[in-house]
């Protein structure tokens, strides 16, 4: 048996998925730290260049360098402090050099992707489906958290997932490659035409456009059909946190809630169990 046939085995894909999600969890907080933080440096450089200042010098920072350091005390996290889950819990959940806490985030980020990675290889096996779901959980997972963090969801990543998930479904991976590009268009239109009849009406922004192009990237990927229950879901999920939200943490009706992260859910459930919903619950809707 070759090495490529072993790992495609029903008993041991999963666990490699499994072991693979947790890394790149590892990696995307590293992401979801750090993109905003690199958008704002493009912007003011930006600004800048536009007013005719020379940008202010800063040093390189992107996905790579410079190395992960302590918020607190800038030490630097050596490799063995950055094995996913295992270091969290060894250190107990703070820095080794200045005993800082370190947010529970780091791994459960950590485990959501490694869940969902080994999740989609058990369902869909080792296909181009398989690796298409964990490339959409992922994406969806970074997004949802760093909107979550700063209200913002990054073109960077919005625009690329929604390309992907055209290109996996042009042979009909998902969906049929019609259905993709009909989920995309109409993702994006929904919550445009949500967003202005809102704004026409009250005078007020509810949403940004970066929940157009999420849901535009998620109808990218699982269809047009599905949209309904992601729209659906992620409201229904958005109001009961909402409420809660200003019922027990005193959270003001003012104070905006990202709809990105509810999107993102809704986005992970309808990949996995939207056809199922639909199909034995929705019908009880009427």
């Amino acid at each position: 048996m070759t090495a490529l046939g072993w790992v495609a085995q029903p008993s041991v894909f999963p666990w490699i998925a499994l072991v693979l999600g947790l890394c790149v969890g590892s990696f995307l907080n590293v992401v979801i730290h750090r993109m905003p933080k690199m958008l704002d440096r493009e912007w003011r450089a930006q600004c800048a260049e536009l007013e005719g200042r020379e940008p202010p010098a800063a040093e390189r920072y992107n996905l790579v360098v410079p190395r992960s350091r302590c918020p607190s005390c800038a030490r630097q996290i050596t490799a063995l402090e950055n094995v996913p889950l295992v270091s969290w819990a060894a250190l107990r959940g703070k820095c080794a050099g200045c005993g800082a806490r370190i947010s529970l985030r780091y791994p459960l980020v950590e485990l959501a992707a490694g869940l969902a990675a080994g999740y989609a290889a058990w369902r869909y096996g080792f296909t181009p489906a398989a690796f298409g779901a964990m490339l959409l959980v992922w994406t969806l997972l970074a997004a949802g958290v760093i909107d979550l963090d700063t209200q913002l969801l990054p073109d960077d990543l919005t625009l690329p997932l929604l390309w992907a998930g055209l290109l996996f479904n042009l042979f009909g991976t998902f969906v049929t490659l019609n259905s993709a590009v009909v989920g995309a268009v109409v993702g994006y239109l929904a919550l445009w035409l949500i967003y202005w009849t809102f704004k026409l009406t009250t005078g007020k922004e509810g949403m940004g456009y970066g929940d157009f192009k999420l849901l535009a990237a998620i109808g990218a990927w699982l269809g047009w059909k599905a949209l309904p229950l992601v729209i659906l879901l992620s409201s229904v999920v958005g109001a009961l946190i909402g409420v809660a939200l200003m019922l027990f943490a005193k959270h003001g009706r003012e104070t905006p809630i990202p709809f990105g992260p509810y999107l993102a859910v809704a986005g992970m459930i309808g990949l996995f169990w939207g056809s199922e919903i639909a199909r034995r619950w929705l019908p009880l809707l009427g």
